[in-house]
């Protein structure tokens, strides 16, 4: 029997992210466990209103979300435990500046480069929506059709409720075709 444990949110766990922009023409990196999608060609992501970071994609209108491996996660940890407003964070990965000027981490397994169009604002926090402007994989990522092939590497999941990092399974089935197995 199912108990009602009132109003909450239960949608995780979520993919670890971190996102990269510039601050006052500096990188720097924040660990998010927000996200979302909207349609085929948007993303959103939501960031406390208080963070550093809110500051530079306001400012730039890019931002870069960087999917964290189990390679990644301790730097990725580190750079969601200190505020980029009292800590130079711009050296924590080794990047590169996409294509629309955001800041990507090269050894990200996926990154998505982001053209903000929208801030969806709420009580405390900025929904940062988004259209993908470029998506940059590692080539070991990719399967023989040039799709990309999550079972290739580890995306680190986020769960809120106990502040745990998970790590994903395996293939369990096919979508829409389990009727058919």
């Amino acid at each position: 029997m199912q108990k009602n444990i009132g109003s909450k949110l239960a949608l995780y766990p979520m993919p670890l992210l971190v996102i990269g922009t510039m601050v006052d023409g500096k990188v720097n990196w924040l660990l998010a466990g927000h996200s979302g999608i909207i349609g085929h060609d948007k993303v959103m992501v939501s960031l406390v209103k208080t963070h550093y970071t809110n500051k530079g994609i306001k400012d730039t209108k890019t931002l870069s979300i960087n999917i964290v491996s189990e390679e990644m996660l301790k730097k990725a940890d580190y750079v969601g435990s200190v505020s980029g407003g009292k800590q130079d964070k711009s050296d924590v990965f080794e990047y590169r500046i996409g294509e629309a000027g955001a800041p990507i981490i090269n050894d990200a397994p996926v990154v998505m480069e982001c053209i903000v169009e929208d801030n969806y604002e709420t009580d405390n926090f900025d929904n940062f929506i988004m259209s993908i402007a470029n998506t940059y994989v590692q080539e070991e990522n990719l399967d023989e059709k040039g799709k990309i092939d999550y079972t290739k590497f580890s995306p680190v999941l986020f769960e809120f409720p106990n502040y745990t990092y998970l790590r994903t399974g395996d293939t369990i089935g096919n979508c829409l075709r389990l009727d058919k197995e």
